[in-house]
């Protein structure tokens, strides 16, 4: 279960471009807390602190006790914009949860037992179809990871979300069908390349026919010698 984390903000005055702007001037971020029935709220973020919380990872599936002015919210992260060019924080989103609330996150498969997998051991390799799953879970109950055995699987078996134990209240929004999450893919094998000509028969220069008796042409005669020059009387 992901684990809940606490987060200190303060209210932010302003919204726009422009406030934005002065806000992250500031050394801060601008976010907003929306959702739960409640007005959205816009705060302002330490820029060092949320920095390092979203490169840490699991960020999105994370949840937080956020302190806004000594006013205590659980929520979790929805959406975060990053700058193009220097991968720098911009402006965050959070949700608010309340009691009983679910969620749709995207969760990670780990996949284990890849040492023993009969198919592997046979030269077989790991093709990930997906390497999250979308689900609905209980905003309290927020899975870190759903596992994948591979313990069983052959060459050109596949697994499929039935397949994976789901954690207690979560399910797949896809439901109607049993998709593949990953597949254990055959070897390729190279083409052959056809044999190399043997030297001799490289080197054999190919006799031309004769055009009328079917045999290789005579060779040209040789130049006739030049005849000495005379000597003076």
């Amino acid at each position: 279960m992901a684990g809940t984390k606490t987060l200190a903000a303060t209210e932010r005055k302003g919204t726009g471009k422009g406030a934005a702007r002065s806000v992250r001037r500031e050394g801060r971020i601008p976010g907003v807390i929306y959702g739960g029935g409640d007005a959205a709220e816009p705060i302002a973020l330490d820029y060092r602190e949320l920095n390092k919380l979203i490169y840490a990872g699991h960020f999105l599936t994370t949840i937080f006790e956020l302190d806004v002015g000594g006013v205590k919210q659980r929520v979790i992260p929805r959406d975060y914009q990053l700058d193009p060019i220097k991968d720098q924080p911009l402006h965050v989103d959070f949700l608010r949860l309340k009691p009983g609330a679910s969620l749709r996150v995207q969760v990670p498969v780990h996949f284990i037992n890849q040492d023993i997998c009969p198919g592997i051991k046979r030269g077989g390799s790991l093709n990930i179809v997906r390497h999250t799953i979308e689900m609905r879970v209980p905003a309290d109950a927020i899975p870190e990871a759903v596992i994948a055995d591979l313990a069983s699987l052959q060459m050109n078996d596949s697994v499929h979300i039935t397949a994976i134990p789901l954690p207690e209240g979560c399910r797949p929004t896809q439901r109607e069908r049993d998709f593949t999450i990953a597949t254990i893919a055959p070897p390729l094998v190279a083409a052959e390349e056809p044999a190399a000509a043997t030297p001799a028969a490289a080197a054999a220069p190919a006799a031309a026919p004769d055009a009328k008796a079917g045999k290789a042409a005579p060779a040209a005669p040789a130049a006739a010698a030049k005849a000495p020059p005379k000597g003076k009387k």
